[in-house]
């Protein structure tokens, strides 16, 4: 039986809110409140032993901070139920709830944020939502060849396991 391969992503975040250094300090944390349909879609692609590039949103500089890995699968958001959470969704019915999270661990920190200026110079990355304009997307998939781009030019290697 052949070992599935784990798939790659990109989660967005405000280090100002919950960065990199944040998700190494508690170990693991659901990824929630993601209220787009699309980026819920990917979330809901996603299993457990996939990994994912960290990127620091709204920060300066932006850019990939590190990887987590993806240790439970999706499962109901519990947010868009608490009417005190900016999450909230009034119109997500508990028998068949709109929004997913998935909970995500630390991997592996980068010595530095590889930046978006310098994803941008990785030919891997030409086509990628990150890099293109207009795109607000906060989690995408992402190609082996830009996951293993974005490594080498951090200059950092993971461990297979």
């Amino acid at each position: 039986m052949m070992a599935t391969v784990p798939a790659h992503w990109l989660l967005k975040s405000e280090p100002d809110v919950f960065g990199y250094a944040d998700l190494v300090r508690v170990g693991t944390e659901p990824w929630n409140g993601v209220r787009n349909y699309l980026a819920r879609n990917h979330l809901r692609a996603m299993k457990v032993g996939d990994r994912a590039l960290f990127y620091h949103s709204n920060a300066k500089p932006t850019g990939i901070a590190g990887v987590a890995k993806i240790v439970r699968a999706a499962y109901t958001d519990d947010l868009q139920f608490d009417s005190e959470s900016v999450y909230h969704d009034s119109r997500s019915d508990p028998q068949e709830p709109r929004w997913s999270m998935v909970d995500v661990a630390p991997l592996l920190a980068f010595p530095e944020v590889l930046t978006l200026a310098q994803v941008r110079e990785l030919p891997e990355w030409e086509s990628s939502p990150l890099t293109q304009k207009g795109t607000r997307l906060s989690v995408f998939p992402v190609t082996p060849l830009q996951f293993r781009a974005a490594l080498k030019a951090a200059g950092v290697k993971l461990a297979r396991k």
